[in-house]
């Protein structure tokens, strides 16, 4: 006997009217929210909204403010200002459209936008929301649920203590809408304000350290004691293991199309910042695919001093991968760009910023771009912001006093964490 005289329903017909109405049928998106501080972003920061992304279909980030920071951390290394960015459009058609896929319904002339830059470049990011709190309030709470349509709120399985001792997770675990990721090791905001004062403490030591003994110890995980017996850092820190699988889960894994316009632009992009976003944002519009070039550890300390990079080249290199401009990343770029080189990526145009800690290259006798520059593929991009890496290392030198003591109390939080923590399934 056929299937269809005896379940009428299976009938062709009745399936493709069936599928028909499945797909007008739109499964409603599961929403996440994360939260944090989101200062000093780094590829630990990162790697915890996209384990929160894959937990939901839509991710919905709220960045917590500078005076709430500093209640509960102490100062910020890149205030808030740094951090967003304004951007005003004439309206045209009544609709504004804006960098990072934002688009406005409008009567108005002329509209201004006010994004959180850097967690808005990250590639996983669908939403932000500023000004979150701190803690999670039950007033908080409700809101997440009724306005933000928030089903699941989510953190790592490392403790957030408040100043009074308290979950600041505990209303959203009691709701039973919490999950948990599993926290990045080897680097937090504590670790790479530590690495930058264990260079102020080298500095001004009267037995420091030779030239040798001192290069990629950072990078390296290792945080040297001084007599007091005290880390350099205020905090343990842990060693950075880069794997072949955290690689792949960052990047695009798409290739160039053989017509695209390859753009490639190069640094060493230590202590990701917005300055960095806003040139390759610049950049990518230049074309159809941005190739980033991440110099090596040895470049860029053999360029700008020993004690840098504060980032080790894996560690520079996810963060750039992040990037939502970012389509491809050589890690371990030359120096200087070759014709095999150009020849053999297909790159259609080199572009460097104005504000940059190698502006003096034209002054070198060797200088890197020559070769495009003979070429004709050479741009020099007007940097939007003029913020670089140097600016955040200066601000922790000259206030290191008020950071040390901010690192010592964190320094403690991540040290019981490390001594108690077990496995956590999760990547």
């Amino acid at each position: 006997m056929a299937l269809t005289a005896v379940c009428p329903e299976y009938s062709p017909l009745n399936i493709i009217i069936n599928i028909k109405k499945n797909k007008k049928k739109k499964k409603k998106p599961i929403r996440v929210y994360m939260d944090g501080c989101f200062d000093m972003m780094h590829y630990g920061h990162c790697n915890a909204l996209r384990q929160a992304r894959a937990l939901g279909d839509q991710l919905i980030v709220g960045v917590v403010s500078d005076a709430e920071i500093i209640a509960n951390k102490g100062p910020p290394v890149t205030p808030l200002h740094e951090r967003e960015i304004t951007w005003k459009r004439k309206a045209n058609r009544q609709q504004v459209s804006f960098p990072f896929g934002f688009v406005m319904t409008t009567r108005l002339r002329t509209v201004t936008c006010t994004v959180m830059l850097m967690v808005s470049a990250v590639k996983w990011v669908d939403e932000v929301i500023p000004d979150a709190p701190y803690a999670i309030t039950e007033e908080f709470m409700k809101k997440l649920f009724d306005e933000y349509n928030i089903d699941y709120i989510i953190h790592g399985d490392d403790p957030c203590i408040l100043p009074d001792g308290t979950d600041a997770y505990a209303l959203a675990k009691k709701a039973g809408r919490y999950k948990q990721i599993k926290r990045t090791e080897g680097v937090s905001s504590t670790d790479i304000v530590g690495r930058m004062l264990l260079c102020v403490r080298e500095r001004t030591s009267s037995e420091s350290p030779s030239h040798a003994s001192l290069q990629r110890q950072f990078s390296h995980g290792h945080n040297q004691k001084h007599d007091d017996g005290v880390s350099g850092s205020g905090t343990r820190v842990s060693h950075f293991l880069p794997t072949s699988r955290r690689i792949v889960q960052f990047s695009n894994g798409q290739a160039a199309g053989p017509d695209a316009r390859i753009v490639y632009i190069d640094g060493a992009f230590d202590l990701f910042h917005a300055g960095h976003v806003e040139i390759l944002r610049l950049a990518r519009g230049l074309g159809d695919f941005l190739l980033v070039g991440i110099h090596t550890d040895q470049t860029v300390t053999a360029n700008r001093g020993v004690h840098r990079p504060i980032m080790n080249l894996h560690e520079r290199s996810l963060s750039v991968l992040a990037c939502r401009y970012v389509d491809e990343v050589i890690i371990g770029a030359p120096w200087e760009i070759s014709k095999d080189m150009i020849t053999t990526f297909n790159i259609s145009l080199v572009v460097h910023g104005t504000v940059a800690e190698d502006d003096d290259f034209e002054k070198d006798d060797r200088d890197p771009y020559a070769v495009p520059k003979s070429m004709g593929i050479f741009k020099v991009l007007e940097s939007p912001l003029d913020i670089t890496t140097s600016t955040i290392i200066k601000r922790i030198v000259s206030n290191h006093e008020a950071y040390q003591k901010r690192n010592e109390r964190k320094g403690e939080s991540e040290r019981r964490y490390y001594e108690g923590k077990s496995y956590i399934s999760g990547d």
